[in-house]
């Protein structure tokens, strides 16, 4: 595997620090900016808003350049929006910023998804994005925890120099080793790749790229809350579960990045099946930890083995007929499946006063996505490149 993917996968783990870490930091940052926790919590509903609209937004804008430059502009945006959020002293500065750094978070995975045909081979896009993807899961075990704690030592804005700090690197290393990009193209091709969301096979992967994404944010959201209230346990427990389930996300997108490229369809369905089986496995023993904690890990795996899977079939699946919207569609359907499975998850949790609620959510999602599975197995199978 060329070194630069796993370059790209250092500048998703600092992404994924920043876009995740603000769940430790907002209530110092509200008492040093002077606002109120919910006025800080638009930090976090804006930064997912940004990578939703910024994907397509700035895959568009930046399919124009050669991958190299468009990858470093990225980057680049995403560290100058965080040296200016780490200095400002004034909220609505500091909110501009967090909506430019995920407008850059999501043009960057956007450019980068869509350019792993070129850098690593058709035949290994499956790897390569679990490699990219892995940047996340560690962002969850290793970044999240370690930004909450310079937040509590040093202040939240050491958190904010952190990022800049891991992101320098990536940097530097992304300009001197992406050398071999896709070719640019005009507006009026950027706009004829817009015909690819008319053909079933994407429109299958998108779909069942959304539906995974919005099981696994749908519990993953409140398994604090889940770990306390379901389960009645102590709330030293919460970091615990917490890191069981990013554990178990590093390994599964680790083990099907080996086996994705060849076995997609088996992935795609089989591990629709499994994890329908899982969270509701997990839902019916959520009211006892030693099956918990266990569980939490299970899911992470399986969520994370088959969500890689399908984004990488999204791209895979896209990528003929549009080259450099491919990993902007992938980008789209992943925040918009994180966007909406947590707010499923809480209107169950309103109307039924329990937080295993979120579980069952997770459970009908999976169905959903093992239905979707199911159904358009012919539209995609046929036609990925990779089998």
């Amino acid at each position: 595997m060329p070194f630069v993917i796993f370059v790209l996968g250092v500048a998703v783990f600092a992404q994924g620090t920043s876009e995740f870490m603000l769940s430790g930091l907002i209530e110092p940052i509200a008492a040093d900016v002077g606002v109120s926790l919910g006025s800080a919590g638009l930090l976090t509903s804006l930064f997912a808003v940004g990578m939703v609209i910024g994907a397509p937004l700035t895959a568009m804008a930046a399919g124009r350049w050669p991958a190299r430059y468009a990858l470093t502009g990225c980057l680049s945006l995403f560290i100058a929006a965080h040296i200016v959020g780490a200095l400002t002293t004034t909220f609505a500065v500091l909110l501009g910023t967090r909506v430019v750094a995920a407008i850059a978070n999501a043009g960057f995975l956007a450019v980068a998804l869509a350019a792993l045909p070129t850098l690593a081979g058709r035949h290994r896009v499956g790897r390569a994005t679990s490699i990219i993807l892995s940047g996340v899961t560690l962002a969850c075990i290793a970044g999240v925890p370690g930004g909450a704690f310079l937040g509590q030592t040093l202040g939240w804005r050491s958190a904010f120099w952190a990022v800049v700090v891991v992101s320098m690197p990536a940097l530097v290393g992304t300009w001197l080793l992406a050398r071999s990009t896709p070719t640019t193209a005009g507006p009026s091709g950027i706009r004829r790749e817009w015909s690819a969301l008319r053909l079933p096979r994407v429109r299958a992967a998108l779909l069942l790229g959304a539906a995974v994404n919005a099981a696994t944010f749908a519990t993953f959201t409140y398994l604090a809350v889940i770990t306390t209230g379901a389960s009645g346990s102590n709330p030293a427990w919460v970091p615990i579960v917490l890191a069981l389930f990013g554990i178990g996300s590093f390994l599964g997108v680790t083990l099907a990045g080996h086996y994705a490229d060849r076995y997609t369809p088996i992935i795609r369905t089989a591990g629709s099946v499994a994890l329908l089986i899982i969270w509701t496995t997990t839902a019916l023993t959520a009211g006892h930890l030693p099956a918990l904690l266990p569980m939490t890990a299970i899911a992470g795996a399986a969520s994370f083995a088959v969500g890689s899977t399908v984004i990488g079939l999204i791209v895979s699946t896209s990528a003929p007929t549009a080259p450099h919207l491919s990993g902007a569609f992938a980008t789209t359907a992943l925040n918009i499946g994180a966007a909406l499975g947590p707010a499923i998850a809480g209107l169950a949790i309103t109307s039924t006063e329990s937080p295993t609620a979120a579980l069952w959510t997770s459970a009908t999602l999976a169905a959903t996505a093992l239905a979707i599975a199911t159904i358009t197995r012919h539209n995609t199978t046929p036609q990925n490149p990779l089998n």
